[in-house]
């Protein structure tokens, strides 16, 4: 089994969920606390966890509130390479996701399991399939079509990059993924594009 999280930086906003086995079946739920999210986890043991959020600060940067000019990781700068579209992680709102992702990410892997940092936006860019601000129904369509079994339409946008997520989670157990930045600093999985890729 694996696990797609698009995480929220508040426990009060929705968190997407996705359970995925390895014939593309999916099961989707809404979490807000980290205690939730947790509970879901322990009770699936999952083989690979993929995390919509920053997972780890650049190289340089000791925290998100004293800022010393390092914005980007080299995964965040390979992504402007690409041409994808990402919200900076010491960008404003982004930096209470951060602090949620990083928190998380040690959690679960005290308790031995594998945690990947995601991108879906990226993600459904690589894999040809339109981002949730083209449309829900686009965005359903697109998934439908690399195989994913069991979406019934009526999932949140939440919900629906947490299935991406889960995806690049089982792409990245079958190793056809790429890795973004460095292992020391942090890497971004993402799909093996359809299209060369060129850093």
């Amino acid at each position: 089994m694996y696990v797609g999280i698009d995480l929220a930086g508040s426990s009060k906003r929705p968190t997407g969920f996705c359970i995925m086995d390895k014939k593309l079946r999916i099961k989707t739920k809404i979490v807000f606390s980290n205690d939730e999210i947790l509970k879901e986890i322990d009770k699936i043991k999952p083989k690979v966890i993929a995390i919509d959020a920053p997972l780890s600060l650049p190289k340089g940067r000791k925290s998100l509130e004293v800022n010393n000019g390092i914005h980007f990781r080299k995964a965040d700068r390979e992504l402007l390479k690409m041409k994808i579209k990402f919200f900076p992680i010491t960008l404003g709102p982004m930096r209470m996701l951060t602090k949620r992702g990083i928190k998380l990410k040690k959690i679960l892997e005290k308790r031995g399991y594998k945690v990947i940092e995601v991108y879906p936006g990226g993600a459904q860019d690589l894999l040809g399939i339109p981002r949730k601000s083209k449309g829900r129904k686009k965005l359903v369509n697109g998934l439908k079509k690399i195989g994913i079994k069991g979406i019934k339409g009526n999932e949140s946008l939440d919900e629906l990059d947490a299935i991406t997520c889960a995806y690049v989670a089982k792409l990245y157990d079958e190793k056809k993924f790429i890795a973004l930045g460095e292992p020391k600093e942090g890497l971004i999985i993402m799909p093996k594009p359809k299209r060369k890729i060129i850093f």
